[in-house]
């Protein structure tokens, strides 16, 4: 099964299910060179619902927020490797700068956010409370982040 899906068709998902009663959880990232820290907090930000929506900044959007170097790996790439992660049920992209409007298409049951990340300060958080949501942050575990890997890989070659 294909799990990656436009944000119509990840729409209709959300539409079925909600009917089911299925607790759905979404957060957003980059996700560009997966490493232990992005798959310990999938694996977090599953056990809070039923179902685990990723969305991928795409490409130019990665640019705007990182510089133009990023993306490392290209969208389908990395969203072929979220995809393919347990704890992941379905993957798409979007292309704001943030994921407002996504957040606001979907409405999801809990919108979760690392702990760098002041509850306040977590775009969508007011759609998602004002639909009857939770907004989580969940504490990382290690120190690792893709920028690290970066500079670990430029000074040792």
């Amino acid at each position: 099964m294909n799990s990656i899906k436009s944000i119509k068709e990840i729409k209709e998902i959300r539409n079925r299910l909600k009917q089911e009663n299925k607790k759905v959880v979404f957060t957003n990232g980059c996700f560009d060179l997966i490493h232990s820290g992005h798959v310990d907090y999938l694996v977090k930000a599953k056990e809070l619902g039923d179902i685990l929506i990723v969305a991928l900044n795409s490409d130019q959007s990665v640019k705007r927020i990182k510089g133009d170097k990023r993306p490392i790996l290209k969208q389908e790439e990395r969203a072929f490797i979220v995809s393919n992660l347990k704890p992941v049920d379905y993957v798409t992209f979007f292309e704001e700068d943030t994921p407002a409007e996504i957040i606001n298409e979907l409405l999801p049951d809990i919108l979760v956010k690392g702990a760098d990340w002041s509850i306040d300060k977590i775009v969508g958080r007011d759609i998602v409370e004002a639909n009857g949501g939770k907004v989580q942050t969940i504490t990382f575990v290690n120190d690792q982040s893709t920028s690290k890997i970066i500079q670990l890989i430029k000074d040792r070659f």
